[in-house]
């Protein structure tokens, strides 16, 4: 043994001879420091190999008082399990079976020990030391005695007691075959070295399971473990994987080893508390039965159980009443399979052979195979109900088994073989080491896997020389045809999958609704058939076990602070974002020309906006500019006929046309402004109105820039008249005060030479001029915006969400600003010439209208600010030409409408003597026209004169 040194242990038989397992021992004294307490099954003398076995035949050891004070005692065992003892019945019957083979081992007679490991894992070390120490006594690190030779262990049972058994076997390099322990820490062959098992390793069973939630889109699970290493590991692989593809974790409980019903109880709590359906368990049949005894208790339903293989199918679970709890449970089993024969064995079994069968059959018939342990109890139940001995318990007691009752008729689980799954891996077990012994017995000498080609001695090997031979095995197991070998040490990972259905009367079956098979390729490993699976409480719909509903598209999950990434809020995506996807962890921002839909699952094309020439608004918007460039033409016509007239005349006919062609250039532009924009539409829109505006205003400021100087002059002219004339009137008084009257005519010349006024100071051609050089100046600014940086169209997709709204680009607001600053700088000049001119009173009154036609222009376009700013999309473009549109029409009514009125309704005023001015107010304020202007001067001198000669 390496790393140990050898100890000598004496023993109190000096007659025994005593061998270490390393090396012999000469005169070794031996003291017997305990004796163990344990039961099974014996079969060595006259056998050529010994097979150990080990089975949890009872449930847990029997407590004890923990008094120190006297010799210590190896405890016994309680709770007899009837599938366990199955197991033990299994081994023996294929160990007879291999003897009495002629095709296997025909030489060679096999025995066997088995002990009970009580599933303890304390029992399992006892049973270890004494199979290898070689008799009752056992004895460490010695084999004491001459028998067969030791072949192997098949057992321990749970994961956990064979992890304890391998410890110490591996100590010795001796084999040991497992039937049911599956945990994948036993899979290390530096700290398992001569570990083998016929069933599969858990980290397939852990992967199925995973598999099976991932199937059904379980993502939020409870987990039940058993405190020991098979649940451990198999429940850290599960969850290990689970977590990974984004499943939750609901719980995780562990089940006490040792009988604790306040665990019990808590474990209770937790799942009637917890919201999960799906509780996944990895624990023995054992550990599990008083967990499902509580639940029942406390009439738990509607929940969905997933078994691990120790217990999917196990009839200690299997109490009334539980179709309720566990109805519609699914689990994954090892391989079935029917084993011949087997049945007949089992029935055969004689209750007074050993003590196990003897326990076995008392518990069965609830009876006892002892007279005087029944007579004894027969006199305490008398008593106990009258106080006096019957005849019949002095006779025969009613307790007393016969040794004969059916055990064909019982319904129980031992002699149910319907389910033989651990079975066939018991039966498996035991073929796989005779198969390996056959190898070694019939090794051919000379070509040997040993030193020098030897071969080993079938009645002297050692451990670690069928070692050898058991992990090369391979074999057809008798009856099913199943090939068996040991890869690494393990087989290959095949369960089928098995659903609870329980029938009207409460019985259940267990019913194969699919497959998972570790070595076929990933996505064939599981086949599952969903309709035959029978849910709990009978529906056929897989059940829901979700911590939060998925998302549907047009929402995200929102992780809440603190919980498990399955615990979310479905927070609806943002306008122009969508998810298009169940459970979707971001939004997809849509592009910028879509827009999300009201479900916010799909990006839609925005709506493009603009304003059509073919809808009511653009329809009315180009009536009414065409409606003003025809009334604007028409006032142009009436103009052209009467353009000889004195109203025509009287202040440049040909600034009055070009005003209106301004007129006509804006409310025309007005229609380009209207329909798709286009580069060229941007373009000609915004500078056919800036030169249309400047045109326009320049007119009216030559127009207003003479009627101003006009009346300014007619004011100088009546100022100098009324000094005259006082100066008139004082020396006509003078000189009829002297009596001489040539002083009178002498004055008179004076002021008729004196009171000639200077009139229209601008001519037409500076009128004229005025105009052309104002609209050139706005003409040069816009070819230079034109060349520069010129208004083009674009698409306004931040304005309104849903909404790409088409429109103009200005370009350069520097040179937008300067453009329309220039034709309000127009305006004003306009405005402050006509205004100054207004009292220019004559039967039209053109001061005063143009002076209106500004007001109306300023008022306007000061509206238009505020509404132009307020509105989006297409109704700014709308606000626009309404500001054009009623600009112009003040305009053309204000400035042209009086003199119209004149030519088509008053002809008759049009006449240079109606255009003279009215009479003067008593203030003499009054003022003339530009028709009569001249005359005024002489009106003025003979008024003078009438008051000389006065």
């Amino acid at each position: 043994m390496m790393g140990y040194p050898v100890q000598h242990i004496s023993l109190e038989s000096s007659s025994d001879t005593c061998h270490t397992l390393l090396f012999p021992c000469s005169e070794a004294t031996c003291k017997l420091k305990a004796k163990f307490n344990l039961s099974g099954y014996k079969n060595v003398e006259k056998k050529k190999v010994v097979i150990g076995g080990m089975f949890p035949v009872h449930k847990r050891i029997a407590s004890t008082d923990g008094n120190t004070s006297r010799v210590p005692v190896s405890s016994g065992c309680e709770g007899f399990n009837f599938r366990t003892f199955r197991w033990t019945q299994t081994m023996l019957f294929a160990i007879d079976e291999i003897n009495s083979r002629d095709d296997l081992l025909p030489n060679t007679d096999l025995g066997y020990v088995i002990y009970d490991s009580c599933f303890t894992i304390s029992k399992a070390v006892e049973g270890t030391l004494t199979y290898l120490t070689g008799q009752d006594e056992a004895v460490p690190n010695y084999r004491c005695g001459t028998g067969a030779p030791l072949a192997a262990l098949v057992g321990a049972g749970g994961s956990d007691l064979s992890i304890a058994t391998a410890r110490i076997l591996g100590l010795y390099h001796f084999p040991q075959v497992s039937y049911c322990s599956t945990c994948s820490a036993l899979e290390s062959k530096f700290q398992f070295p001569t570990f083998l098992r016929t069933i599969p390793n858990d980290k397939h069973q852990s992967t199925a399971i995973a598999q099976l939630v991932l199937h059904f889109g379980w993502t939020w699970v409870g987990t039940i473990a058993a405190d020991d290493d098979y649940g451990k590991y198999g429940i850290k692989d599960f969850k290990e994987q689970v977590e990974e593809a984004g499943v939750c974790i609901s719980f995780s409980e562990t089940l006490p080893k040792v009988s604790s019903p306040e665990a019990i109880k808590r474990i209770v709590q937790t799942v009637v508390a917890a919201t999960a359906k799906i509780i996944v368990v990895f624990s023995s049949d054992v550990d599990l039965s008083p967990l499902i005894a509580e639940l029942l208790r406390h009439n738990v339903t509607n929940r969905t159980w997933i078994a691990s293989e120790a217990w999917v199918t196990s009839a200690l679970i299997n109490e009334p009443g539980v179709s309720s709890l566990l109805g519609g449970t699914i689990g994954f089993g090892i391989k079935r399979a029917e084993i011949p024969d087997l049945q007949r064995h089992l029935l055969d079994v004689d209750p007074y052979d050993d003590t196990l069968t003897e326990e076995f059959w008392e518990t069965l018939f609830n009876c006892t195979l002892d007279y005087s342990r029944a007579l004894k109890l027969a006199k305490q139940g008398a008593m106990e109900v009258n106080g006096t001995l019957s005849r019949a318990a002095k006779e025969v007691p009613n307790g007393l088994c016969t040794g004969k009752e059916p055990l064909a008729q019982l319904n129980n689980t031992y002699t149910d073989v319907s389910q033989l799954r651990i079975t066939y891996s018991v039966y498996k077990a035991v073929y796989a080491v005779a198969h390996a012994l056959h190898n070694l017995e019939y090794c051919v000498e000379g070509q040997g896997p040993f030193n020098g080609n030897d071969c080993a001695n079938i009645t002297n090997f050692e451990p670690w020389q069928l070692m050898y031979y058991l992990k090369n095995v391979h074999y057809k197991v008798p009856h099913t045809g199943e090939e068996v070998y040991f890869n690494e040490g393990d087989v290959e990972g095949f369960y089928d999958i098995i659903n609870w259905q329980f029938n009207h009367n409460g019985e259940i079956s267990y019913i194969t609704v699919g497959h998972y098979n570790a070595s076929a390729a990933l996505e064939d490993r599981m086949t599952i058939m969903n309709d035959s699976i029978v849910w709990n409480n009978d529906i056929l719909k897989p059940p829901r076990s979700v911590c939060s509903e998925n998302c549907r598209p047009g929402t995200r999950k929102g992780i809440r602070q603190g919980e498990p990434v399955c615990c979310f809020d479905c927070i609806p995506c943002a306008d122009g974002e969508i998810s298009n996807t169940t459970d979707a962890r971001e939004c997809i921002l849509c592009s910028e020309d879509d827009w999300s839909n009201e479900a916010h699952d799909a990006c839609v094309p925005k709506i493009i906006e603009f304003l059509a020439f073919g809808e009511p608004l653009g329809i009315t918007l180009i009536a009414i500019s065409a409606f003003g460039a025809l009334v604007t033409i028409a006032v142009g016509v009436v103009l052209l006929v009467n353009i000889g007239t004195p109203l025509v005349k009287a202040n440049d006919a040909l600034l009055s046309f070009s005003l209106l062609f301004s007129l006509v250039v804006t409310f025309l532009c007005s229609i380009v402004f209207l329909g798709e924009p286009q580069d060229w539409s941007c373009m000609t829109s915004q500078v056919a109105l800036a030169l249309g505006f400047a045109l326009c205003l320049s007119s009216i400021m030559g127009k207003a820039a003479v009627l101003m100087l006009r009346a300014q002059a007619l004011k100088a002219v009546r100022a100098k008249s009324k000094a005259a004339a006082k100066a008139a009137k004082a020396a006509a008084e003078a000189a009829a005060n002297s009596g001489n009257p040539d002083a009178n005519t002498n004055n008179n010349n004076n002021i008729n030479v004196s009171d000639n006024p200077e009139v229209d100071t601008l001519s037409c051609g500076h009128q004229r001029a005025i105009a052309a050089v104002a609209t050139l100046i706005q003409a040069i600014a816009c070819t230079v915006w034109l060349i520069i940086l010129p208004p083009h169209r674009v698409k306004n997709t931040s304005a309104q969400n849903i909404k790409i709204i088409l429109e103009c680009d200005i370009g350069s607001i520097v040179f937008i600003c300067c453009i329309f600053a220039y034709d309000i700088l127009l305006a004003l000049v306009a405005f402050i010439f006509a205004f100054i001119a207004r009292k220019l009173e004559d039967h039209i009154s053109e001061g005063k209208s143009m002076t209106f036609g500004m007001l109306v222009f300023f008022i306007v376009w000061i509206s238009f600010v505020p509404a132009y700013l307020s509105t989006r999309g297409k109704f700014m473009v709308a606000v626009q030409i309404f500001a054009i549109l009623a600009s112009s029409f003040g305009l053309l009514t204000c400035i042209f409408l009086p003199k119209c009125y004149v030519l088509l309704v008053k002809p008759e005023r049009n006449t240079e003597e109606v255009m003279r001015p009215r009479t003067k107010p008593r203030d003499g304020s009054s003022t003339g026209t530009s028709a009569s202007l001249a005359t005024t001067a002489t009106e003025v001198t003979t008024t003078a004169t009438t008051s000389i000669d006065d």
